[in-house]
């Protein structure tokens, strides 16, 4: 005949019935008093990581979009097609994002270059107003 330990089955028992309801231990619980209202839970964590590959996913599409026309499925080969122009429009806003980002720093870059021209012009003029003064001010000889 077999026994039954009961005096341990108490042990296990209280190990899964916990008072909180979501079985975390520690600092892994979630705060349930956070704020829905901002959208910080709702953004994607690395904006554009799968639109890095463009190019190549354009590619794949319209590879794919062939393969399906060619074995007479339409919709299948329209649905490859609107997601290589997906992703062609995504291109074309990165490269308009760069081509700003570009002119943006090339106007800094002159905006920082007239600006250094303009001090040492400043620095000329004042080292010449003082060449003159030093030279007004030593006596004839």
């Amino acid at each position: 005949m077999v026994t039954f330990r009961n005096n341990n089955n108490s042990v296990r028992r209280n190990n899964f019935r916990r008072s909180d309801r979501n079985f975390k231990s520690g600092g892994d619980r979630p705060k349930f008093l956070s704020n829905y209202s901002s959208n910080e839970n709702f953004k994607r964590k690395a904006p554009g990581r799968n639109n890095h590959n463009a190019p190549k996913l354009i590619e794949k599409y319209n590879d794919l979009a062939r393969e399906a026309s060619s074995s007479g499925d339409k919709i299948l080969s329209e649905n490859y097609l609107q997601h290589a122009d997906h992703f062609t429009r995504i291109m074309n806003e990165q490269d308009t994002i760069r081509k700003q980002k570009f002119e943006e720093n090339k106007a800094v870059k002159d905006v920082s270059n007239i600006e250094e021209k303009s001090i040492k012009t400043d620095e000329i003029s004042d080292d010449k107003t003082k060449i003159v003064k030093v030279a007004k001010s030593q006596p004839e000889a």
